[in-house]
């Protein structure tokens, strides 16, 4: 088993005022060469935005991008036409291609938007852009790794360009859960948004993020009650 440690503490940090963001890779002005990404995981930000501030419009290229929602309303403008909003219990997803521009803006006038963007590379270049959302059944993450991503149009989740697999849950103080990775020459990132757990005997807090690579199975464990979201990802494109 090889593994990666990233504590909450050692993310590169941006406070723009209307954006605070944490960002587990490099991103922006924040560049490590240690940390530039985990197989094709290539950005995990972990975004506030103030109320009615946003992202203006801007462009992407051969990116999968899934944007997921923790706290408030995201609102999303893209040029294929889409407008939409985004809360919590909704995941979305785009596979910008060829090319797509789009922004981003907290709805709220009042209250700030807090969400996860990530960043896959994906396995496939310039296909037609395209954009794609679901909401999640209430309660279906309740002590339950529910699967959020995945290569296939007919599976669980919202699919995207990569052999990739993400699973969001949220567990009790003192459950246990085992994944069972869907490709073994894949990695799993555990990027732990409440609580306390191990994940096969490496202990995490808030915010921290595991790399594991090189096993078959994760052995979890939830030391308090824990949201956590688990990313099988390629480790070579």
């Amino acid at each position: 088993m090889r593994t990666t440690i990233h504590k909450a503490d050692t993310r590169g940090h941006a406070n723009h005022g209307w954006l605070n963001s944490y960002h587990t890779f490099s991103f922006a002005n924040y560049h490590d060469l240690e940390r530039m990404n985990f197989g094709v995981l290539r950005v995990l930000n972990d975004d506030q935005v103030a109320a009615g501030m946003g992202f203006n419009t801007h462009a992407h290229k051969n990116m999968e991008i899934i944007s997921i929602p923790l706290e408030g309303d995201l609102e999303h403008k893209d040029d294929m036409g889409n407008t939409t909003i985004i809360r919590q219990g909704d995941i979305q997803a785009m596979s910008a291609g060829t090319g797509i521009q789009h922004s981003e803006k907290n709805k709220s006038r009042d209250q700030q938007v807090k969400f996860l963007q990530i960043w896959v590379l994906p396995n496939k270049v310039n296909v037609s852009p395209r954009y794609d959302q679901i909401s999640l059944k209430p309660d279906s993450l309740k002590n339950n790794l529910q699967q959020i991503v995945s290569p296939y149009a007919d599976d669980d989740g919202i699919w995207i360009h990569q052999n990739a697999w993400f699973h969001l849950s949220d567990f009790d103080k003192g459950q246990k859960t085992t994944y069972q990775l869907k490709d073994p020459s894949n990695g799993v990132y555990i990027f732990l948004l409440e609580g306390k757990c191990t994940a096969n005997g490496i202990a995490l807090d808030k915010r921290d993020g595991l790399g594991i690579e090189e096993v078959e199975r994760i052995d979890l464990s939830y030391l308090e009650n824990s949201k956590i979201l688990l990313m099988e990802v390629p480790m070579a494109n």
